[in-house]
């Protein structure tokens, strides 16, 4: 299993979870675990995802979510689960 963490932050509009989830269904990759919340008009979100059957390269995800983000307003980080676990240790 190749695991990676998503973040989405940003102002809240509609259809930004369908944006994401319709990219990374179109790609083969599968969301394990999914919290979002809206504070104030902010949306936040979290996923983590496997991404060991998609069909493109991890760095490829990375940079197509990051444009993503920036056509519907928001802030996508991509990182592998390792990188993201070691850089978040207390």
């Amino acid at each position: 299993m190749n695991k990676a963490i998503i973040t989405v932050v940003g102002q809240d509009t509609v259809g930004i979870i369908a944006r994401v989830c319709t990219y990374l269904s179109d790609h083969h990759v599968n969301v394990l675990d999914i919290s979002q919340t809206i504070i104030d008009g902010f949306f936040n979100m979290m996923m983590i995802v496997d991404y060991a059957k998609s069909d493109v390269e991890f760095g490829t995800i990375v940079k197509d979510l990051d444009e993503l983000g920036e056509g519907i307003g928001v802030r996508i980080r991509c990182q592998r689960e390792e990188i993201f676990t070691r850089m978040h240790r207390v």
